[in-house]
C-alpha cells in the first residue's frame, strides 16, 4: 500500500473535500523547506515553527509559528486538533564528534514534538529516524532509537521514516560510492546492508513525507529505505 501510494500520489484524492492541516518543527532546512513547498502546492494548510529572525526562510504562503522546537510552551497553543506534526528538527551535518548535540538538540526537539502533540490532540506524529542497524554513527543511531521508543510509549499515531544518506544541494559526494553500492547489492551476502544503508535523492525523501502527512497513520508505521526509493519524482 505503502509503494502504492507514493508511485500515483493517492494523497491526492479527498484534497478538495478536505484541505488537511500540517505544522512542521524543522521547516527552514535541508528537507523542510521543499517539504512545504510540495505541500502547498498540493493544497495543504501549512504553518511551520520558526525562532524569531528566520520566519523570512520559510517558502512564501508558509504560516509562521513564532517558537523554540526546544520547548513545547512556546508553539503547542497553535498546533489545531487533528493537525499533522512534521518533526525534521536535528543536528546539521550529523558526525561522530556531534554526540552531544544529539541528546541536547535531536533528542529533546522530539521529546517537546510529543508532549506538544499529545497536549494539542494531534492527528499523527511524522517522523525522520535512521536505518539501523548500522556500523558507523553509533552515537546519532542510538539517539534516534530512544526517539522512536519515545513515539511509541507516547500514544500518537506515527509514521517514522528511516533513510541512511540523503543526497541533495550540499550532499552529493557519495555519489562516488553508488558503484561499490551496486556492487554490494548483487551480492547475496551484502545485498540487505546495501539496500538497508541505500542512498536516497532528495525528491524521494520529500516525496515520502508528502505521503507519510497525507496519509490516515493508526498506530506506528515504520519506512524503511526501500520503500522510500520507490517514492520517485
Amino acid at each position: 500500500m505503502w509503494d502504492r501510494r507514493c508511485r500515483i500520489g493517492l494523497w491526492r484524492i479527498d484534497m478538495a473535500q478536505h484541505v488537511k492541516q500540517v505544522v512542521v518543527l524543522g521547516g527552514t532546512g535541508y528537507l523542510g523547506r521543499p517539504l512545504i513547498e510540495r505541500l502547498l502546492r498540493d493544497g495543504f494548510q501549512v504553518a511551520a515553527v520558526a525562532r524569531p529572525g528566520s520566519e523570512a526562510k520559510l517558502p512564501p504562503g508558509c504560516g509562521v509559528i513564532t517558537g523554540n522546537a526546544l520547548d513545547s510552551r512556546t508553539y503547542e497553543d497553535h498546533i489545531p486538533p487533528g493537525a499533522t506534526l512534521v518533526h525534521l528538527v536535528g543536528t546539521p551535518h550529523p558526525a561522530p564528534w556531534k554526540a552531544p548535540e544529539f541528546r541536547s538538540v535531536d533528542l529533546v526537539s522530539l521529546e517537546q514534538s510529543v508532549a506538544a502533540g499529545k497536549r494539542a490532540g494531534a492527528g499523527h506524529l511524522v517522523f525522520v529516524s535512521v536505518a539501523h542497524p548500522a556500523p558507523v554513527m553509533r552515537a546519532f543511531t542510538k539517539v534516534r532509537m530512544e526517539c522512536e521508543q519515545g513515539i511509541r510509549e507516547s500514544g500518537l499515531n506515527a509514521i517514522i521514516l528511516r533513510p541512511w544518506y540523503i543526497l541533495g544541494p550540499g550532499h552529493y559526494w557519495p555519489y562516488i560510492l553508488m558503484p561499490l553500492y551496486k556492487i554490494f547489492e548483487s551480492i547475496p551476502a551484502t545485498r540487505e546492508s546495501a539496500l538497508r544503508l541505500g542512498l536516497l535523492r532528495r525528491p524521494q525523501m520529500v516525496n515520502a513525507l508528502a505521503a507519510a502527512v497525507a496519509s490516515d497513520a493508526r498506530g506506528i508505521s515504520v519506512v524503511e529505505t526501500a520503500a522510500i526509493r520507490s517514492c520517485e519524482a
